[in-house]
């Protein structure tokens, strides 16, 4: 692919070169992800947003003539030891795990990718601290590590958001650096600084546009370990608590009754898994595109 050096006009000209080398299968694939994308966002807007003020009973409402009542035509899910409806708490614990989720991913990609480029792009001090930095906090186990923190914090779903935060965005910082220093090192990079092309413009025009693709889709992908990793945390009684409805917290909470009412473990565990699941197929999605182009 032949890259245009000529500011606006080159991004413009390379989307053209881009989208020339798409052929049936590409449209097809691309119009899939778009499927794929919207399709699923919507369904989780509807499910957590509008759903749980359609529903007719209150996730928090304890109803103890209805304790551990298998699933029926009025508790779709059933109802766990307090008489509370499971798929009143599923939708509720949905927004707050699955929100809380995009949220970290969203903050972590943004923070990783800004000190990887800054570690790559920049010369002298700065640029090796930066690198340090980074190196030092690979090293660390990282779901060992946000144990520790959510521990000394003293749990709660802000403290354990925080504490993946913390040790999630290295991978972004490693990536972002090598993607960033193999582009730098391209021709078409030098020729562009010989034209009098700024820092700013070479990195804007030329060098995010290349690096973006493996970003989103790490990040993407990232979305069911990180909630993986978030209901990991609640299950330990390091994120959310009682009452909160919480998938992780829930699975914790109903565990002692696998064999007298699996119905409480498989909603919310079911729950997780289509969740991930979901999220790791758009994940390949994204990436056999940007493999494509």
């Amino acid at each position: 692919m032949k890259y245009n050096l000529d500011g606006k006009q080159g991004v413009k000209r390379f989307g053209k070169q881009v989208i020339k080398r798409f052929d049936k299968q590409g449209v097809k694939r691309f119009g899939k992800i778009q499927w794929l994308l919207w399709g699923g966002l919507g369904v989780m807007i509807f499910m957590f947003v509008v759903a749980p003020g359609l529903w007719p009973f209150d996730p928090y409402e304890q109803v103890l003539s209805e304790v551990l009542q298998g699933p029926d035509a009025s508790h779709w899910l059933g109802t766990d030891q307090y008489g509370r409806d499971m798929v009143a708490r599923i939708l509720a614990g949905g927004r707050v795990t699955v929100g809380l989720t995009l949220a970290i991913t969203v903050t972590i990609a943004v923070m990783g990718t800004l000190l990887g480029i800054m570690s790559a792009y920049m010369d002298g001090f700065m640029s090796r601290l930066i690198t340090l930095f980074i190196n030092v906090a690979l090293a660390v186990p990282s779901l060992v590590f946000a144990l520790a923190i959510a521990a000394v914090l003293g749990g709660g779903m802000g403290n354990a958001a925080l504490a993946l935060i913390c040790v999630a965005w290295p991978k972004y910082a490693r990536l972002a650096r090598s993607l960033t220093l193999q582009v730098k090192a391209a021709p078409y990079i030098k020729i562009a600084s010989l034209q009098g092309q700024t820092k700013w413009g070479i990195f804007y025009y030329h060098i995010m546009p290349q690096i973006a693709g493996p970003l989103v889709v790490t990040a993407v992908l990232d979305i069911g370990v990180i909630l993986m990793e978030l209901a990991g945390l609640s299950f330990f009684g390091l994120g959310a608590m009682p009452p909160m409805a919480e998938w992780g917290s829930m699975l914790s909470l109903n565990r002692s009754l696998l064999q007298t009412a699996p119905w409480l473990l498989l909603a919310p565990g079911g729950a997780i898994v289509v969740t991930v699941a979901y999220f790791h197929y758009v994940g390949e999605n994204l990436r056999q595109y940007f493999d494509k182009i």
